[in-house]
């Protein structure tokens, strides 16, 4: 989810292939409720929620600059929800 504009959002998905509806968040009234606000040039923080299955938040990932970290941390948390489980 993003403050970008859903035709925005769109075309990310689009040139990325992710095959998936990215949601747009334009009036910043999602990411208030999730208490995702900044003081400074930038209006919102980076956070990434993976949300699983059970509809539960598994993982919150706060970068403000290093986008690497959240595609990597929330590859991790989603393939081990994927994962089996032991026992």
């Amino acid at each position: 989810m993003s403050a970008d504009r859903s035709d925005r959002q769109k075309e990310f998905d689009e040139a990325n292939r992710l095959g998936f509806p990215l949601l747009s968040d334009t009036d910043k009234s999602v990411a208030r409720q999730f208490g995702i606000a900044r003081f400074g040039p930038l209006p919102i923080k980076r956070v990434t929620f993976v949300v699983g299955t059970d509809r539960r938040v598994a993982a919150v990932i706060k970068s403000e600059t290093n986008m690497a970290t959240h595609a990597d941390e929330a590859l991790a948390t989603v393939k081990a929800l994927a994962a089996p489980s032991s026992g």
